[in-house]
């Protein structure tokens, strides 16, 4: 009698369906994936729209420390330790849809299956080089700037493929949180880059090339004299009380 052979392992068919230790879960906007100082024991694959981490102070300061889309992971320290804690929240910027994974499978299956290994490490790596480009940014270009190309991150601009240049919603408050600025001067600069061409929008955001073009070149016109003389500093904006997340 011969043995049953194993079926071959599909990294794809793996991230689009429910089974053994993972099950698809569906999200309105404005829901919660996970919370801060919950137990960290699932991780989500994003299979459709975009998610925010924000972080919260002792003091109560709110802050969104970077954006999610389609083929992220949400919530890899979940893999650090057992019984840790979300050092995040996780939020849904429009509806989503994500496969959540067991701590327990995922560790599994990427101990078995070097393919799934390896992209995850694609996955982390690229997570890194973003965190340190983040820093960059922070600390060397003017909020302008850092506006411009957290917009051309949104609209996925650098990416294989078509970009979109419809953005998902976002207030103006949240970018302002995202850049370090407040929101009178986020508001400054999204009409500004409106006049200028480079984007357009109408409650939602559409972003053109030339943005792209402007950061590549540094071509920005400078008009400091018509920026409004605010501190660049955090501010917290008004904040809902979370729903409950899908943990």
């Amino acid at each position: 009698m011969t043995e049953q052979q194993k079926p071959a392992f599909v990294v794809a068919d793996f991230l689009a369906k429910a089974g053994l230790g993972r099950r698809i879960v569906q999200l309105k906007p404005q829901h919660v994936f996970f919370a801060q100082g919950d137990p960290a024991d699932s991780i989500f694959y994003l299979q459709k729209g975009r998610v925010k981490l924000t972080v919260l102070s002792k003091k109560g300061k709110e802050a969104t420390i970077t954006l999610l889309g389609a083929g992220d992971f949400v919530g890899e320290e979940s893999l650090a330790a057992s019984g840790g804690l979300r050092m995040a929240t996780a939020t849904s910027i429009g509806a989503c849809t994500a496969l959540r994974i067991e701590r327990k499978e995922m560790i599994q299956v990427m101990h078995e299956e070097r393919a799934f290994s390896g992209l995850f490490l694609k996955f982390l790596l690229a997570r890194s080089m973003r965190t340190q480009a983040d820093l960059v940014d922070q600390l060397f270009n003017s909020s302008e700037k850092r506006l411009a190309r957290i917009l051309l991150l949104m609209a996925e601009f650098g990416k294989p493929g078509e970009p979109e240049t419809l953005i998902p919603a976002i207030t103006q408050g949240t970018l302002a949180d995202m850049i370090g600025t407040t929101r009178s001067r986020v508001s400054f600069f999204m009409n500004r880059f409106r006049k200028l061409g480079f984007i357009e929008y109408n409650g939602r955001i559409r972003v053109h090339q030339s943005l792209l073009n402007v950061m590549l070149h540094d071509q920005l016109p400078e008009h400091n004299a018509e920026t409004p003389a605010l501190p660049e500093t955090f501010v917290r904006t008004d904040r809902k009380i979370p729903q409950k997340s899908v943990d």
